[in-house]
């Protein structure tokens, strides 16, 4: 995400089973402080495995700040201290989010919560300390340390083992040997960590997608851990793959790691390793303390050479296997060391095209990069329920890359991104420390390329990591592009890595960006569809548009209701203009809703009241999601200046939000969700805002034939004002598209406000595709000459107001449920526009519900939001997480723009 300032930064399928996890509730209405942290915090002690190889994560920590603590250093990391007064924290917790578990603060996302916590508190080291046991001190023992915000000491059974100086930034690896200190029974570590600020230490931060937590992110956030090894230590193992494109026959596999003697003696050891049926082993011996890289290639071992390899794909392009390389260090017939990595075998370029942007291949076929970007939650609470629903969520909408700004997962994430088939875009933050490297001091380009060198070794084998951007709004200085280029090579780096997401900030190491940025604010449909050619701000659909959006997001009023006191959503909709706390209240461009609601207003109406101002948003939002993702799709086959790929800012929000999401904090889906649903489907009609051509994308793999384009124009009393169909139609696979028609300028009798029903149907008459539009006859201008941070000013409105004059339509619901062995139910939902005149139910809305009238989330639908007229009838599923139904049997709350909101119960077989 990005703007080229700082100051004013921008200004950003039914899912298959075992995907669809149940989302962790995190927050909620406003709750009183539990019961008081314990005098002495329940944290489990942490019983480490003896098995060499093994690695064991510390269960969680108890944490005080250190202006609250007289104990030395020494007493505090000993074993049999007593931490009276603390708190209780996870093994991956900041600060902030161990006082908001244990009741200290509460829900940080309602109202305005954050800015009641003293933020004093967080300016003085806090204390993390941990116990663990040890029963065999025979093996070797090492401490791993990542994920600390910012530095911290380490002390082990009394002993201080690093200093806060080695480990510093939040993404550098550290594996301490602790043997020495390590003795039989309980052992203590305890770490003194200092505070962060982003715009000076190598963390992260929050920019304007939402106010910084008070304790800027301070603590763990990822696990620390135990290992055990014998005398000669692996490290660094990986597989490189190349296959052969386009053929895709053929692979070669290249196997490297890196064995070290940590012995007093010479040893010689047996490396040997498997991939599968795959075996190979080598001899090597080592002198005291020597490290030697070990390398198996196709040259000398013939087995690497794959013959009809299993090739990983993008979901929908094809499957997603795995290979698992398993080594082993054996000296003197005992196991020392292991090492296990899981790897795809895939290929993936991402070369400038002629106009200088980036494009995708995968495996030899090109790709539309349609992606979001992604955001944890705003404390850094893992949950993998929650990521695993936030890639699912991102498939069903038919998205295939997820981008991470700076905002680097746990290792887990990737697991999860690698068997989903979602491509992944990593790469460093905007506007903090990641982008000062100009004023870097020479510690600090230690730690630069430190942070680079582990998230390398971290991602290089995952086949969803597709690249990475050293630079998000700014490039790096040439100084820091080189300590990021010998970090990479000397990780064995072989994917695309660009020099920022900034088509005006290259370097010459890396070379042309190859990639646009913004705008970040709402912009009226057509103007996706207008290819400019110059600046940053104001380009529609053409190159790799790297975060782009139309701004503000308003959620559903079940979740407004949930994170917004009455007062606030009193002014939410009456006073745009005023600074919006859920929105991004630190920055200047995107504190507030005035560009969102002056659209809203100008172009539907003025809002009369909280539920009609949601509820013209959410048929917004759907309108305006949806043209930008279908002015990609479009324009992604053209001869000239040609889409490549597109990143929806964001995903989702870091908390309960008006800003920037396809879904919200608790998994409900507004208009935006499903705008970006329609848009993305693998077969799609779809209407041109620019030139009113009607025109057919296809995703799928082969080309699809003997279609017909169905088009009919109606005025907001039903009346039908046109008619047309194209037929037989062939439209070429992997993105390729075929015009039908183009509408008309001038029909007659045709209102200012008008309807399209676009359908597709397929050579037995089947219908394949639908999408319906509110158009008119009024256009959005759009003052190109204006431009600026951080949209393009619109100077006149389309007229859409006539909506409000449609009659009030009456749609029946019937829902079945059915259970399956995968832990999922299945709604099978028939919608029936009932009404016996011309009358469409327009943008017609499903939730799943309690008997309480509360959504059942998380949800995946297989369409929502769609608009029939009478006596039309469509068939959509909804898939949810079983347990989620507490043993309810849910109901359907039916909803839209002029249907009355009904409920009807699920029946069940």
């Amino acid at each position: 995400m990005s703007l080229s300032s700082a100051l004013t930064r921008r200004g950003g399928a039914v899912l298959v089973a075992g995907i669809m996890v149940a989302a962790a509730a995190v927050g909620g209405m406003p709750e009183r402080a539990r019961a008081a942290a314990p005098a002495v915090p329940t944290v489990a002690t942490t019983t480490v495995t003896d098995a060499t190889g093994s690695t064991t994560a510390l269960k969680g920590f108890a944490i005080q700040s250190s202006a609250k603590v007289a104990d030395s250093p020494q007493a505090i990391s000993s074993p049999g201290y007593q931490p009276d007064g603390w708190h209780a924290a996870g093994a991956r917790s900041t600060v902030y989010a161990a006082l908001v578990a244990d009741g200290t603060y509460p829900d940080p996302f309602y109202s305005e919560n954050m800015k009641t916590v003293p933020t004093d508190q967080f300016a003085v080291p806090w204390w993390y300390r941990s116990d663990f046991t040890v029963n065999d001190t025979s093996a070797r023992t090492y401490l791993n340390v990542t994920g600390v915000v910012s530095a911290a000491d380490v002390y082990v059974n009394g002993t201080r083992v690093a200093t806060a100086d080695q480990i510093a930034g939040m993404y550098t690896s550290h594996e301490l040997d602790i043997t020495a200190q390590v003795h039989q029974g309980l052992n203590s570590v305890a770490f003194l960590i200092k505070p962060n600020d982003p715009d000076k230490h190598f963390t992260s931060g929050w920019i304007d997608w939402s106010p910084y937590p008070p304790d800027n992110n301070m603590g763990m956030v990822y696990d620390i851990t135990v290992r055990r090894a014998g005398a000669v230590v692996l490290s660094d193992a990986h597989v490189l793959t190349s296959v052969d494109t386009p053929s895709l026959g053929s692979a070669k596999l290249t196997v490297k790691a890196q064995a070290r003697n940590d012995s007093a003696d010479t040893v010689t050891t047996t490396l040997s390793g498997t991939i599968g049926d795959i075996t190979f082993s080598r001899d090597l011996t080592l002198g005291p303390g020597e490290t030697k890289p070990v390398t198996f290639t196709p040259a000398d071992t013939p087995q690497l050479n794959l013959t009809s390899p299993k090739i990983w794909w993008p979901a929908g392009m094809g499957d997603q296997p795995l290979y698992d390389l398993r080594l082993a260090a054996k000296t003197g017939g005992t196991v020392t060391d292991t090492a296990h990595r899981s790897f795809g075998i895939r290929d993936v370029q991402a070369p400038l095209n002629k106009d200088g942007h980036r494009t995708f291949t995968v495996n030899g076929r090109p790709l539309l990069i349609r992606g979001g970007a992604e955001s944890p939650d705003l404390l850094w609470r893992w949950n993998a329920q929650e990521a695993t629903n936030r890639i699912a969520y991102a498939l069903n909408m038919g998205l295939n890359a997820i981008r991470l700004e700076g905002h680097l997962e746990p290792d887990e994430y990737y697991d999860m991104a690698d068997k989903a088939g979602m491509l992944l875009l990593p790469g460093w933050e905007c506007c903090n420390k990641w982008q000062k490297s100009e004023d870097y001091t020479p510690r600090e380009h230690e730690i630069n390329r430190a942070s680079m060198a582990a998230v390398a070794t971290r991602l290089r084998d995952h086949p969803s990591v597709t690249s990475f951007s050293v630079g998000s709004d700014e490039a790096p200085s040439a100084a820091s592009a080189q300590e990021y280029q010998d970090a990479l090579n000397a990780a064995d780096w072989t994917l695309p890595v660009f020099s920022s997401n900034n088509h005006e900030k290259d370097t010459e190491t890396f070379g042309p960006s190859g990639m646009l940025m913004s705008p970040y604010e709402w912009e009226p449909p057509v103007h996706w569809y207008h290819k400019r050619g110059e600046g940053s701000v104001g380009r529609g659909a053409e190159g790799f548009n790297s975060e782009t959006s139309a701004g503000a997001s308003i959620p559903t009023m079940d979740t407004l209701r949930r994170m917004m006191t009455p007062g606030e959503l009193d002014t939410m909709w009456k006073n745009p203009g005023a600074v919006q706390y859920h929105r991004a209240p630190q920055s200047q461009a995107y504190g507030n809703l005035k560009w969102f609601s002056d659209a809203l207003n100008n172009r539907y109406g003025q809002a009369t009241g909280l539920d009609d101002f949601v509820r013209k948003a959410q048929l917004a939002q759907y309108e305006a999601v949806r043209a930008q993702f279908e002015a990609f799709g479009r324009n992604f086959t053209d001869a000239e200046n040609p889409t490549t790929g597109v990143v929806y800012w964001m995903l989702n929000s870091p908390w309960t939000s008006l800003h920037w999401q396809l879904f919200d904090r608790y998994f409900d889906q507004s208009g935006a969700y499903f705008g970006a649903q329609k848009a993305n489907e693998d077969l799609h009609i779809q209407y041109s805002y620019d030139d009113r051509s009607v025109v057919v994308v296809n995703r799928r793999t082969a080309q699809t034939q003997g279609l017909t384009a169905h088009v009919d124009l109606y005025n907001p009393d039903g009346t039908q004002r046109f008619h047309k169909d194209a037929t037989d139609l062939t439209v070429p696979g992997d993105g390729g598209k075929a015009t039908a028609l183009t509408i008309p300028e001038n029909i007659p009798d045709l209102d200012t406000t008008y309807l399209a029903k676009l359908t597709l149907t397929d050579s037995t008459g089947k219908e394949v595709s639908r999408n319906v539009y509110w158009l008119s006859t009024k256009q959005d201008v759009v003052d190109y000459d204006h431009t600026d941070e951080p949209t393009t000013p619109t100077i006149a409105y389309a007229a859409l107001d006539g909506l409000n004059r449609l009659a009030q339509a009456t749609v029946s619901a019937t829902g079945t449920s059915t259970t399956t062995d995968d832990g999922t139910t299945k709604v099978t939902v028939k919608l029936t526009n009932t009404g016996t005149g011309n009358t469409p139910a327009l943008l017609t809305d499903v939730h799943l519900v309690d008997p309480q009238n509360k959504p059942l989330l998380p949800v995946t639908w297989s369409d929502n939001q769609v608009s029939l007229w009478p006596g039309e009838s469509t068939t959509i599923t909804a898939t949810i997480r079983t347990a989620d139904l507490n043993g309810a049997t849910p109901n359907l709350r039916v909803s839209g723009w002029n249907t009355p909101t009904s409920n009807t119960a699920v029946a069940t077989p």
